[in-house]
């Protein structure tokens, strides 16, 4: 009898943990495909759409609001697709409070079934109101209700939003949440739907309405936040409100969205899970290894760039310029550094050469190339790479290469290009490259023997760079590449063109490589080359 005590006391406490533990869940509501595509040049087709919601499956988002299914054959068709085609998210589907907009909510997300949610919005404030529905409180509460009654028929759960309830009188938001949740609405989300709040306000309307609704109080409705950018406060103001007791954040992949855009789940998401001190106890379900992948494909498909400048996805994210920090960094990594790189995606963190990268990095830096500096003539190296640090922003290899050039012992050049002729054409024409090498690697061997080899490819500099990997023994993969006019000519006909890339060779390090020449394709297979010599001579040849 007294073990049966103690097992009923241990699943007990167990079970308490458990709904301790759903309770600080936090769920992530995705509306890059909604509200992120209403950001002027983002619209995506539906090939782009469900590229996206696969990524965000991936990801492990709780709800993906797919589209405004009413707006357009696009939208329905693109919500049925996701609806259809994606098996773990919730698939959520917007309408404004008319029978139109919520049937086709209701027939797009069929295909989810019980995954499927309705999301039905009307707007409470009072300008609102006044100058854009001319409805009075009334009038509004028994719309709302209607309409929450009727998506509710499709057999889904139904979320409400007041929109621009940021700026609606409390005691009418109020009334209004009150009347949807009794109607039964089970998610009620509150919009900051012009980035009016601040998070203290925020937080505090949202810790209000939990306290002033009983169906909260008791977790049978969550409460959700939705803010805008338009004062640069939507991730804080979503923070603001996780802290008061919301349950659900709305937002977007890097942010997008309506004018300033929405609140960038990735922030939110790492914001959780790296300030665990603070958010005590709460959690998202999100895979944070796939913020990165699910960043970069969001922007190629949208078209939408991400500066380098933002946090957890920006290209400087984890990048450190100042001499101190990549002092701090390289001796112990969280001087600088308050979450690892590689738990958001990222491969680790970088250390670009500038003007005010410190002695100890540069001399790194010099020895990953394959040089070897004497003490003597560090310096006057340290020197003259601070006088080309004021003239540039960051220092590449290649300016290190010609810094170095007389005082150390160059790195091994393994391969030379000796000859290159390309073939092209338009009407079916196969693009052809000839590549002549000559080897200078370290065996004996092999020094002087020169190789040649023809390839095909998708274009010209594709049909190059083919060949010099079958000649090498590499095979890299183009991650950056950029081209551009160095110098001008006698009437621009015999100006020199510089290419500049980067390539991942299979162990996940960049190597950097840059060639120069006046035709595109020799200055872009120089580059090239120049990388695999970098690859090669870091022990590998």
């Amino acid at each position: 009898m007294q073990n049966r005590g103690k097992a009923v006391t241990s699943m007990r406490t167990y079970r308490k943990r458990q709904m301790w533990n759903a309770l600080l869940r936090i769920i992530i509501f995705d509306t890059t495909g909604r509200d992120g595509e209403q950001c002027p040049g983002a619209s995506m087709n539906l090939k782009e759409k469900l590229e996206v919601a696969y990524q965000l499956e991936e990801l492990g988002v709780d709800v993906i609001e797919a589209g405004f299914p009413v707006i357009s054959d696009g939208d329905f068709a693109a919500v049925l697709a996701i609806a259809r085609k994606i098996k773990g998210p919730k698939i959520c589907a917007l309408a404004r409070c008319r029978v139109k907009d919520i049937r086709a909510a209701g027939k797009a997300i069929k295909p989810a079934g019980r995954r499927g949610r309705i999301h039905v919005f009307l707007a409470s404030s009072k300008i609102h109101r006044e100058f854009k529905l001319k409805m009075t409180q009334e009038e509004i509460i028994r719309l709302a209700v209607r309409s929450v009654k009727y998506a509710l028929s499709y057999g889904v759960e139904v979320q409400f939003s007041p929109e621009d309830g940021s700026r609606t009188e409390y005691d009418f938001l109020l009334q209004l949440c009150r009347a949807v949740v009794k109607a039964g609405a089970t998610i009620l989300n509150i919009p900051d739907t012009v980035g009016w709040s601040v998070p203290e306000q925020y937080g505090e309307l949202i810790g209000k309405l939990i306290r002033d609704i009983p169906e909260c109080q008791s977790g049978k409705v969550i409460i959700s936040a939705h803010c805008h950018d338009d004062l640069g406060l939507a991730t804080a103001n979503a923070l603001a409100a996780i802290k008061a007791g919301a349950r659900q954040v709305e937002g977007t992949i890097n942010g997008i969205g309506e004018r300033a855009g929405n609140t960038a789940l990735e922030e939110i998401i790492a914001a959780i899970d790296t300030r665990r001190d603070y958010f005590k106890g709460m959690w998202t379900g999100v895979n944070t290894r796939e913020i990165l992948d699910t960043s970069r494909l969001v922007a190629r498909m949208t078209g939408l760039m991400v500066q380098r400048s933002k946090a957890i996805v920006g290209e400087n994210a984890f990048a450190h310029a100042a001499g101190i920090h990549q002092d701090g960094v390289m001796k112990k990594r969280e001087t600088y550094e308050i979450m690892n790189a590689r738990r958001f995606g990222w491969k680790g963190n970088s250390l670009p050469l500038s003007k005010h990268s410190s002695r100890k990095v540069l001399l790194g830096r010099v020895e990953r190339l394959g040089f070897k500096v004497a003490k003597s003539g560090l310096p006057d190296l340290f020197a003259r790479f601070k006088t080309l640090g004021d003239r540039k922003k960051l220092v590449y290899d290649e300016d290190l290469t010609a810094l170095l050039s007389g005082q150390v012992t160059k790195a091994l050049e393994v391969w030379s290009l000796e000859l290159l002729q390309v073939s092209t054409g338009t009407n079916g024409f196969v693009p052809t490259a000839t590549v002549r090498l000559c080897s200078h690697g370290r065996k004996r061997s092999l020094r002087g023997k020169v190789v040649r080899e023809s390839g095909t490819g998708d274009g010209a500099v594709d049909a190059a760079l083919k060949t010099i990997d079958r000649l090498t023994g590499t095979k890299g993969r183009l991650k950056e590449y950029v081209t551009r006019l160095v110098s001008a000519g006698n009437d621009g006909k015999d100006a020199l063109g510089e290419a500049i890339l980067k390539v991942d060779f299979g162990n996940g390090e960049l190597v950097n490589g840059r060639g120069v020449a006046t035709d595109v394709v020799e200055a872009s297979a120089r580059a090239y080359l120049d990388a695999v010599n970098r690859f090669l001579a870091n022990g590998k040849a």
